[in-house]
C-alpha cells in the first residue's frame, strides 16, 4: 500500500497489486463451484502471475522473465483452458457443479488459515533471500502451494483436481520470480511443457471418466477397465 510503503517503486507498487489480484484468484479457486468458472479464475491467476514475472523484469533488467510472462499467457492462460475445453466434455466444463468434501464457506475459511501459516512461514525465508519482491511474492507464493494442495485434497473430481495442481505449479512460479529470478530459460519451458502435459492427459482422461460413468469423481477410476 502506498502509505505503508513510501519508499516502493512505481513497478514494487504494481507488483504488490499483481500479488493481490493472484492471491484472490487463488481463493477463487477454493470458491468456485462451476468447473468453467474454476477454468476462468485459473487463467485469471496465471495471467497475474505473468504481470508480475514481467514487472520484476522491469525492475532487475533480466529480458529473459519478459520471455516468461509471454509464455506464462500463452500456455497457462489461452493454451490450458482452451485445451481442458477441447479435450473434456462439454457437459462437464460448462454445466457440471463441482463435488467436493467441505462447504465453500469452510474452505474458504481453512484458506485463509493457511494462507496466514504461510506468512509466518515465509518471514524466516525472507531474511536468506533479500530482494524488494521477497517479501510480497514468496508469502504469497507458499499460500498457494498451501491452498492449491487443500483445493485437491477437498475437491472429488478429476479437472478441479488437476487445476489445484496446476494453482500449486502458479504458486512455487510466483514464489521463485522472486527468489531466483536469473533461473534459466529453458528451466521454465520445460515447466511449461509439463504443464501442458497434464492437462492435455486429464482432459482425455476427464472426457473418457464422463463417457463410460456420467461421473467426473476420481473414485469411479476403478470403473475404466478393459472389457
Amino acid at each position: 500500500m502506498p502509505g505503508l510503503h513510501p519508499t516502493l517503486s512505481l513497478g514494487n507498487e504494481l507488483n504488490l497489486l499483481a500479488a493481490g489480484f493472484f492471491l484472490l484468484a487463488t481463493f477463487g479457486l477454493v470458491a468456485t463451484r462451476q468447473v468453467l468458472d474454476c477454468v476462468s479464475v485459473f487463467a485469471w491467476q496465471s495471467l497475474m502471475l505473468a504481470v508480475s514475472a514481467g514487472l520484476v523484469a522491469s525492475e532487475t533488467g533480466l529480458t529473459h522473465l519478459y520471455a516468461v510472462a509471454a509464455i506464462t499467457v500463452m500456455t497457462k492462460s489461452l493454451l490450458i483452458p482452451w485445451l481442458l475445453a477441447r479435450t473434456s466434455s462439454s457437459a462437464v466444463v460448462a454445466r457440471r457443479e463441482i463435488s467436493q468434501t467441505l462447504t465453500v464457506p469452510t474452505s474458504l475459511l481453512i484458506a485463509l488459515g493457511l494462507a496466514t501459516l504461510a506468512y509466518f512461514l515465509a518471514a524466516p525465508l525472507e531474511a536468506a533471500a533479500p530482494g524488494a519482491h521477497v517479501g510480497v511474492n514468496l508469502p504469497i507464493g507458499l499460500a498457494t502451494l498451501l491452498i492449491g494442495a487443500f483445493t485437491v485434497t477437498v475437491r472429488r473430481e478429476a479437472l478441479p483436481q488437476v487445476l489445484g495442481i496446476l494453482s500449486m505449479e502458479n504458486g512455487a512460479f510466483f514464489a521463485g520470480v522472486a527468489i531466483a529470478p536469473d533461473l534459466p530459460l529453458f528451466a521454465e519451458l520445460a515447466a511449461a511443457f509439463d504443464v501442458l502435459v497434464i492437462a492435455l492427459v486429464m482432459g482425455l482422461l476427464t472426457r473418457k471418466l464422463h463417457e463410460r460413468t456420467g461421473s467426473t469423481t476420481v473414485a469411479d477410476l476403478t470403473e475404466l477397465r478393459e472389457e
